[in-house]
């Protein structure tokens, strides 16, 4: 290939310019995510996306400002207001993580001549952001230990003031100053001094394992009481999962003397969902005060206040009703909506009783719940589950049950063996009984009855008898071909209603070692499924991985 008179390699030239299309496809693909998914983000959280005009940060009012320019290369967005340059946003196109390119933001901030602040490290903006679209990571780069974190939303203009105003450092150097409560134990203050030391270090989550019997909530409402003392959390939300238990907390946080004289009440906001009359034991009188909706939707630097509220009410009013889900013989909150609550509306979230077992649906639902807030979270449980640990990474402070019975603050138990016509004979079903499934991965239950069949020979009551006709409750030969391949992933609960028997129970409490383990004559013996049935109940549930 000849130009100018001279020869040129086509082959470079073809190079060069799928380069420069590639290039063009890639720059247009970028301008596409930030068009169709970073633009309405920001505009969500009350920036408005704006063209770079001029360096004078005055004229630029809660302003997503496009192509910043600074000494080591524009910034896809910064975030002004009030003459301040608050956050620098570095944007991927979708198809790129954006967890490793927050150095970029990095040298942005300190290239950003245009702002009056100074931080540590020759940082110029204190509030980063590096997003594709779906996945925003925040830094905070004003003090060390400064980590990153994966955040729901961007921060709106408020909630970046409210942080810049704060100085989170000094707020947890006046902890050690507060004298611990009379009341507390020893393990208890560890506990104090172990989760106050995680928040020092910048950890976001933290969970706490205490038997139970040890005093778990009193431990969690003085914690509270000395982090919005300090002013390292002044808008705090205790979750739990039953109603019954927020007004049990309810009355833990309104009971506590927080101070000689002073109950916690006294001193701090304590709010409620709304409850319904069956939520309190009878003739209790009990008038908690339901929080605003206001306080959720428009968080104020002066607030200071507790909300306990069920994680059901929180998922709807962040996500909606259909995010509810039943717990229990508890209905869900009819009254609850969807509110437009800012990820920087709660300082501290406690999730109490973070073991609970939950459909993956529901899981989901409290992973989301509690990952849409920008907050410090505890988790607070007696048996950490899988699912727990998973989310909180470890567990902060741990006070077992060995532990509690040496130091006396619990009594051991005794093992009692005890006889069940249930255990010794096993359950069989009949026709016209009732048997329903329950799907542990979505919690819908389904009813069925048994139909009529020829009588056959009377299975023999051992634990490898079978039942004389196969119902739905029982695999096929086929499924338990395909049962390797599905146990790990499904799993269903059968419950199935007999007649009373008479049975030989002693006074003797059940340990959950014998009862957990009867035999059942419809299973295979080497099934891992098990039978759990009660003499004193017309109702057999029979759990099994098919």
């Amino acid at each position: 290939m000849r130009r100018n008179g001279r020869h040129v390699d086509s082959s470079n030239v073809n190079r060069r310019t799928r380069e420069a299309q590639e290039t063009q496809e890639l720059d247009e693909k970028e301008r596409q995510t930030r068009t169709q998914r970073i633009d309405p983000k920001l505009s969500q959280s009350g920036w408005s996306v704006v063209p770079f005009s001029g360096a004078d940060l005055a004229a630029y009012k809660s302003a997503a400002v496009e192509e910043f320019p600074t000494t080591n290369g524009p910034a896809d967005y910064a975030l002004c207001d009030r003459a301040v340059a608050l956050g620098a946003v570095e944007a991927k196109k979708v198809t790129l993580g954006p967890q490793n390119v927050l150095t970029q933001a990095q040298r942005y901030s300190e290239g950003f001549t245009a702002s009056p602040l100074a931080y540590g490290d020759g940082y110029r903006v204190p509030f980063l952001y590096s997003t594709n679209g779906e996945v925003i990571w925040f830094q905070d780069v004003r003090h060390a230990p400064n980590r990153s974190r994966k955040i729901a939303r961007f921060h709106t203009p408020a909630a970046l003031h409210e942080l810049l105003g704060r100085d989170q450092g000094a707020a947890v150097a006046k902890l050690p100053s507060i004298p611990y409560h009379g009341l507390l134990r020893d393990y208890q203050i560890e506990c104090h001094q172990a989760v106050e030391e995680a928040i020092a270090i910048g950890k976001q989550k933290m969970l706490v394992a205490m038997a139970t019997g040890t005093g778990k909530t009193l431990t969690m409402v003085s914690e509270v009481y000395r982090l919005m003392k300090s002013g390292t959390a002044r808008r705090i939300l205790f979750l739990v999962d039953r109603r019954s238990l927020a007004a049990q907390a309810v009355r833990a946080f309104s009971s506590f003397e927080a101070e000689p004289g002073l109950k916690f009440d006294k001193l701090y906001e304590v709010y409620s969902q709304r409850f319904q009359k069956d939520d309190f034991e009878e003739g209790e009188a009990f008038d908690p005060k339901v929080l605003p909706n206001k306080y959720l939707t428009d968080p104020q630097p002066g607030h200071a206040f507790a909300y306990i509220c069920t994680i059901q009410r929180m998922a709807m009013n962040l996500f909606g009703k259909e995010a509810g889900f039943d717990v229990g013989d508890e209905p869900k909150d009819e009254d609850a909506d969807k509110l437009d609550i800012p990820i920087h509306a709660f300082d501290l979230i406690i999730a109490d009783e973070c073991h609970r077992g939950y459909s993956r649906k529901e899981l989901s639902t409290w992973r989301d719940t509690l990952d849409y807030f920008d907050a410090m979270k505890i988790g607070l449980t007696a048996t950490p589950a899988a699912h727990t640990v998973a989310y909180f990474n470890q567990v902060s402070y741990r006070y077992d049950y060995e532990r509690a019975v040496a130091e006396g603050h619990l009594v051991d138990y005794d093992v009692v063996n005890i006889k069940s016509n249930v255990r010794l004979h096993g359950v069989f079903l009949k026709e016209g009984e009732s048997v329903s499934e329950i799907d542990t991965e979505t919690g819908v239950e389904q009813l069925d009855l048994l139909e009529d069949e020829p009588k056959r020979r009377s299975p023999r009551p051992t634990p490898t008898a079978r039942f004389s006709r196969r119902s739905r409750s029982t695999p096929s030969r086929t499924s338990r071909k395909r049962g390797a391949s599905r146990r790990r992933s499904f799993s269903r609960t059968t419950t199935c209603r007999t007649p009373r028997t008479p049975t030989s129970w002693s006074s003797s409490p059940v340990t959950s070692s014998d009862a957990a383990t009867p035999s059942c004559p419809r299973l295979p013996a080497a099934s891992t499924d098990r039978c759990d049935a009660s003499a004193s109940s017309a109702t057999v549930r029979i759990l099994a991985s098919p």
